[in-house]
């Protein structure tokens, strides 16, 4: 059967994403069908698009949706044809009204989770999820540095943080920015176009620095978000939306107490079913008792796809973004 799609034949910017009829086949083994009724944007679909993520083309693109099993393969039994479903991982194909894929990320979506929250949420809040309790396990009381605060993933962590009762400092690139990270639990908000993030860090901590940094800016916030760290602290490098980090020496941690560094991916961390069902489990729990509220603030139609994109880039938008086919 057809269905509408985003397809791109090469790497390069929006407008090599084009949205046409594909051929969507019968699940095989190990996979399901799934009419999709939203879908996540997010910065990894950018890096897929332009190449800094390498993947065969031509391609699909998009790592995050919701919608309904219409039908599964053999061996599938965990979701059922008419089941709600959600998921984000790998394979890309999300921005497709209908897709055949691989089952084992589908998570069953509780009857109080709407489809356009959960494809909003699912790869940023499980980001969140394995980054609070896993990457480093947060303790109440702490203080925490996150960057880029007032987007998908860090409003997420702004409210979870806060749920915790962490204290999250969170970096933004304007007044408006930082208003709307406090508004979902950020302690403390630092405008990166007008503070020197280090010297407010110190301030805020009254010399002490943060045992641990959570970057997805990359190559514009590297450096200076190691000159935040307490020795032995923790550096979370898990994007960049400013482009890679450059290379550096590792004496760079030793010089500023015996840092550590890790480069995270959700598939690390959601590499079994039974991982991923405890962590779909926790983020829906948190969604569900009202702690952690999704905030979509931008909705394209799948044909607008690389209008979404172009905002994404000119960092013109905050919270969650879907498309809807």
């Amino acid at each position: 059967m057809m269905a509408k799609a985003i397809r791109l034949t090469r790497t390069g910017g929006p407008d090599v994403l084009e949205y046409v009829d594909v051929e969507v086949g019968e699940p095989g083994p190990g996979e399901a069908r799934v009419r999709q009724h939203a879908i996540g944007l997010n910065y990894i679909d950018v890096y897929f698009r332009t190449g800094l993520y390498p993947m065969p083309l031509p391609s699909g693109l998009g790592q995050e949706g919701a919608g309904v099993v219409e039908a599964v393969g053999e061996g599938v039994r965990h979701v059922q044809p008419g089941d709600r479903v959600a998921y984000a991982g790998r394979p890309n194909g999300a921005y497709s009204a209908l897709r055949t894929m691989p089952a084992d990320i589908l998570v069953k979506l509780p009857d109080a989770i709407d489809f356009e929250t959960a494809a909003a949420m699912m790869l940023q809040g499980l980001t969140v999820q394995y980054l609070f309790t896993s990457t480093y396990k947060l303790q109440a009381g702490q203080t925490i540095l996150f960057h880029a605060a007032a987007g998908g993933v860090g409003l997420i962590a702004c409210q979870w943080a806060r749920a915790l009762g962490v204290n999250l400092i969170g970096t933004v690139g304007s007044k408006e920015k930082g208003e709307l990270a406090l508004a979902h639990g950020a302690a403390h908000v630092i405008n990166y176009n007008e503070e020197d993030i280090v010297a407010r860090v110190l301030e805020i901590t009254g010399g002490k620095k943060v045992p641990v940094v959570y970057d997805s800016v990359g190559k514009d916030t590297f450096i200076r978000s190691l000159d935040c760290l307490q020795p032995r602290g923790l550096m979370v490098s898990f994007g960049n939306s400013s482009g890679a980090v450059p290379a550096f020496a590792m004496s760079e941690l030793a010089s500023r107490g015996s840092l550590y560094l890790t480069r995270p991916s959700l598939g690390s961390y959601a590499a079994t079913r039974e991982e991923l069902e405890a962590m779909a489990a926790d983020l829906f729990a948190m969604v569900a008792s009202g702690k952690v509220k999704i905030d979509i603030r931008q909705r394209f139609d799948l044909a607008d796809a690389a209008q979404a994109h172009v905002a994404l880039e000119a960092r013109r938008t905050t919270g969650s973004t879907i498309l809807l086919p």
